[in-house]
């Protein structure tokens, strides 16, 4: 049972940096109220240094990762392998709300992964529509469509007004990875 009596869904969309940022801050303070958080993140599958710093957490913080190590092919139609990987972290979410281990769930990238169509909009729409009442569901990712955002109790759109990485700075260990 959660500790959560009426868990709302967030949207955490745009282009700009911060989305996954915002997801782990929020599971950062519910860590601080002993919420448990499980994080299934989309087309991630490499090392990134939230990975570590988790485990700081004990089992407050998880992360499972359904992506390739090198993200995922943007490739139209997309890679059967992508697809099928992207289907195995929405089956995971669906099974985390039968006999939930956690007060939150946080959707990393299901927004990206629909926008490549490795999901359906249907598909995600239905998991909002399907949440227990007792869970927190967080989505993020770039392109979040109209209905997705109406879906939603919360929707907050990160928006690019500058970023050095158009300056070819690379991603850095412990800020972007």
């Amino acid at each position: 049972m959660t500790s959560i009596d009426k868990g709302y869904v967030h949207v955490y969309t745009g282009n700009g940096k911060g989305k996954t940022t915002a997801a782990f801050g929020l599971a950062l303070r519910a860590a601080g109220n002993s919420l448990k958080t499980v994080v299934v993140q989309f087309m991630k599958g490499k090392h990134y240094s939230e990975l570590d710093s988790v485990k700081l957490f004990g089992s407050l913080i998880k992360i499972e990762q359904y992506g390739h190590p090198t993200f995922c092919g943007f490739t139209d139609p997309p890679d059967a392998k992508d697809v099928q990987r992207a289907q195995a972290a929405l089956s995971r979410l669906k099974e985390l709300y039968k006999e939930p281990p956690c007060d939150i769930i946080i959707a990393d990238e299901i927004i990206t992964a629909m926008m490549f169509k490795l999901l359906d909009e249907q598909e995600v729409l239905d998991l909002i529509k399907e949440k227990p009442e007792g869970i927190e569901l967080v989505l993020t990712g770039r392109g979040a469509t109209p209905s997705i955002i109406e879906a939603a109790d919360l929707a907050t759109e990160m928006r690019e007004l500058k970023h050095y990485y158009t300056k070819g700075i690379q991603a850095r260990k412990g800020i972007e990875s």
